[in-house]
């Protein structure tokens, strides 16, 4: 639990060579270069007789205690040992002439971690969190995957509709791949030393990670655009502005990634970029996504006011109970498709409510792939239809097919009957039975 513990490590020398440096290291990265620092200082007293007597500079795995006279007590606070330590306690030793005493208190005993009590909790969150995800992750590239293998090959779905919908699909499919090889590249190996970890693989994960972040966001503000669009220019062919809808889906991701990349590279190129310390480069991702949610709000609060224009018209007959359920209905199929469960905390500081942010953006945002394919495909009227419509197609073909081998049989044993039949009869019959035979053969 001591943080002597993390810091004795083979790469030292490494390590602290090493410029690229993962921020949320940097206490761990001051702890080696003060044991560094005190090695040095005691091999410099090693050359200076003078200062030989007394109790040499001594590193004990957690701070470095210097040269001090026979007789002096040195005392030290625990919040000046580590920021990891919350409280004020003191630390003593003595210099004798045979050496450092003991310390007393000891460490354990002095100094209390800072949330020492929550970190077991934490710890079980964050695990749960981790496994949530990865099955939602899951579930969403299955049926994603699924979706797009059953509505690509049918000719009746070839329209702009469906092709954003197939997009959208695929961009949550990046988005699930992406999840998993960052999780593979960054923490499958334990022993890896994340503090200082900073290699093409762990930076190209990140890369690909945030495209398929910036692709997904785009794609949902180009399916509320494409929906704004079918209701306010009802006669207006749609098939033209399907490139404009492609171009913002994947070609403005990679514009503004390409411009994030190259910041990072130049002015911040430390650890695997996974971090959001830097404000203004971290907007040059954050900045865009809140922009498209933005847009998405205003237009998902324009739909529902035409719904409900469209449900309060004369020509529609119910009860308000019905159309009440009709909108309600209507509203929580847009909710997915615009991600509107990121608006949450998509105006707020990052630090605010980081439990709850987790848990909606990871925990149920990994599920909204699945969510998005059963209400736009499965759960779909005209794709159970072609659905049905294909399977009683095959299924009578496969009973066409069946009545046909059926009949063949059914007439190559009539022909042998009716051969063996005229091999047995008389001469004198055969013209006859000939005839007859063949007269209903005929028939």
């Amino acid at each position: 639990l001591l943080p002597a513990e993390v810091c004795v490590c083979e790469g030292l020398n490494r390590a602290l060579t090493q410029t690229a440096i993962h921020p949320d290291c940097a206490l761990v990265s001051q702890h080696m270069k003060a044991q560094q620092s005190c090695i040095h200082t005691r091999r410099q007293e090693g050359h200076n007789r003078s200062a030989r007597t007394g109790c040499r500079t001594e590193w004990d795995e957690v701070r470095c205690w210097y040269r001090a006279d026979v007789g002096q007590i040195v005392n030290v606070s625990c919040s000046d040992i580590s920021q990891l330590f919350a409280n004020k306690g003191y630390i003593f030793r003595n210099c004798t002439k045979d050496g450092w005493t003991e310390l007393y208190p000891t460490y354990e005993e002095a100094c209390e971690f800072a949330e020492e009590s929550e970190t077991g909790s934490e710890t079980t969150y964050f695990l749960t969190i981790s496994q949530v995800y990865t099955a939602g992750y899951a579930t969403s590239l299955i049926s994603l995957i699924s979706a797009i293998f059953l509505t690509h090959p049918y000719r009746k779905f070839h329209c702009t509709r469906n092709y954003i919908h197939i997009n959208l699909f695929s961009s949550f499919i990046l988005r699930a791949s992406a999840v998993f090889i960052k999780d593979g590249v960054l923490f499958a190996d334990e022993n890896l030393d994340h503090c200082f970890m900073s290699t093409t693989a762990c930076k190209s994960a990140m890369v690909f990670f945030q495209f398929s972040i910036l692709a997904n966001y785009f794609w949902l503000l180009v399916e509320g655009m494409y929906l704004q669009t079918l209701l306010a220019l009802t006669f207006v062919s749609h098939n033209k502005y399907f490139w404009w809808y492609t171009l913002i889906g994947w070609g403005l991701p990679t514009t503004i990634l390409l411009v994030w990349v190259l910041t990072r590279n130049f002015y911040d190129n430390r650890g695997c970029w996974d971090d959001t310390d830097v404000a203004f480069i971290w907007w040059i991702i954050k900045g865009p996504i809140t922009a498209s949610l933005l847009v998405n709000f205003i237009i998902f609060i324009n739909v529902i006011r035409i719904l409900v224009q469209k449900l309060k018209s004369p020509g529609v007959k119910g009860h308000n109970t019905g159309h009440f359920m009709r909108l309600a209905k209507s509203t929580l199929f847009l909710i997915p498709l615009f991600g509107m469960h990121y608006m949450v905390f998509a105006f707020l500081p990052e630090n605010t409510g980081e439990g709850a942010r987790i848990f909606i953006e990871l925990g149920l945002g990994s599920f909204q792939g699945f969510v998005v394919a059963l209400l736009y495909c499965f759960l779909n009227g005209e794709v159970q239809a072609e659905l049905k419509k294909r399977l009683w197609k095959w299924q009578t073909q496969g009973y066409m097919s069946c009545s046909r081998r059926r009949r063949t049989l059914f007439t190559e044993s009539s022909t042998v009957t009716q051969i063996s039949v005229l091999e047995k009869s008389s001469p004198k019959e055969l013209p006859c039975i000939m005839v007859e035979k063949v007269s209903n053969f005929h028939t």
